[in-house]
């Protein structure tokens, strides 16, 4: 199995700290955001990533990063996203990389406080298809929300006026090697993009979609300066530090 992290697009809704930086650079509280997604795949026990980015700071990753071998890493490639495509698109960059293997996928200003060694564990288990992680949040409507019949996850219904749940899809998707076949069949949604929510709907009509609740916060660095702010603080809480 190997992991993923998406860190591309222009990051518009943190303008203007992102006018001259990737958003996914950005310091949260002692280290730039990207080494949190890292960290977490690699604590998980996965060794192989892959970096996708874009933009005009791709080069910094890289300078940033280098081989890996500072988080434990046996393997760190990196990959480039030409404009903002969306999160399938940018996925869709990745096929060479899994070369037929199982991915764990992390959007890179996803930042959560908890392991999730024990979610791997159970993909490693499942069959085949793949598995998402929810969060209940305050906000669904600004997320892929999940609609459930009984406890059975019927749908995923992306940024719905009227959320069927407060169960919010976190930016951390397990697929296996047929996700690559489900984005060729994608078309571009009003927003110009290929949606990672209709991979998701894609395999749950097929019957090969399956779910866990995340443990612990899950945090959106990138979605606003105040969703930022709050990043920092529930990270810096989590290390002790006293306001």
């Amino acid at each position: 199995m190997k992991g993923v992290v998406l860190a591309g697009g222009l990051g518009t809704r943190l303008y203007p700290l992102t006018t001259i930086t990737n958003k996914h650079l950005l310091p949260v509280y002692d280290r730039p955001m990207i080494f949190y997604p890292i960290q977490t795949l690699a604590a998980a026990g996965l060794r192989e990533l892959l970096i996708v980015t874009g933009g005009n700071n791709a080069r910094d990753f890289h300078r940033l990063l280098g081989d890996g071998h500072q988080f434990g890493l046996e393997r760190l490639q990196y990959a480039y996203q030409k404009g903002e495509g969306g999160i399938a698109d940018a996925l869709r960059l990745a096929e060479r990389f899994a070369h037929g293997d199982r991915l764990v996928i992390m959007l890179g200003d996803n930042i959560i406080e908890k392991s999730i060694r024990r979610h791997v564990t159970a993909y490693r288990r499942q069959q085949r298809g793949a598995r998402l992680l929810l969060k209940q949040v305050a906000n669904p409507r600004d997320y892929g929300v999940a609609e459930f019949v009984g406890d059975r996850l019927a749908r995923i219904i992306e940024k719905p006026k009227q959320p069927p749940s407060r169960f919010a899809v976190t930016g951390i998707y397990f697929y296996d090697a047929t996700v690559f076949d489900i984005i060729r069949t994608l078309k571009p949604s009003p927003r110009g993009e290929l949606e990672i929510t209709d991979v998701n709907n894609a395999y749950l009509q097929r019957g090969e979609l399956e779910y866990d609740i995340l443990d612990g916060w899950w945090a959106d660095a990138g979605a606003s300066p105040a969703k930022l702010l709050e990043t920092n603080l529930l990270v810096a809480r989590q290390r002790g530090v006293a306001f």
